[in-house]
């Protein structure tokens, strides 16, 4: 499953997620208390078209790029919980129920991509 987040501006860039990726996003987005719950439950699933308006998606970008990137360093990733690790993500896919969280977690670079989408944006879609 991905998602595409296509700008409201007339130019239209887009930025693609992966599940593996998103899924922590989210997370990060949650703790960062920017967006309401209901609009974090519909970015949750791809394709519906849940609008993120410019001065959210701006303080987003904003915030993760002055708390969270700090805190990753270029080698760096987050996970769904918030714990963070240096170990590189080996594609390992955890099928036990307790050990499934592990799946899920963004890297330095992505969520700078992230932000900077976030910074230019006019206001975003997920789809």
């Amino acid at each position: 499953m991905s998602f595409t987040l296509q700008d409201m501006s007339s130019e239209n860039f887009e930025f693609f997620a992966n599940v593996w990726n998103w899924k922590a996003a989210i997370e990060v987005i949650k703790h960062l208390d920017i967006i309401s719950e209901g609009k974090l439950r519909q970015m949750s699933y791809n394709a519906t078209g849940v609008k993120i308006e410019i001065d959210e998606a701006h303080l987003l970008g904003e915030k993760i790029r002055d708390e969270v990137l700090p805190k990753l360093a270029p080698d760096k990733r987050i996970y769904a919980d918030g714990t963070i690790t240096n170990a590189p993500d080996d594609m390992t896919l955890f099928k036990d129920d307790d050990e499934q969280w592990k799946n899920y977690s963004v890297g330095y670079d992505w969520l700078k991509e992230f932000s900077d989408f976030c910074l230019r944006s006019k206001g975003f879609q997920v789809f």
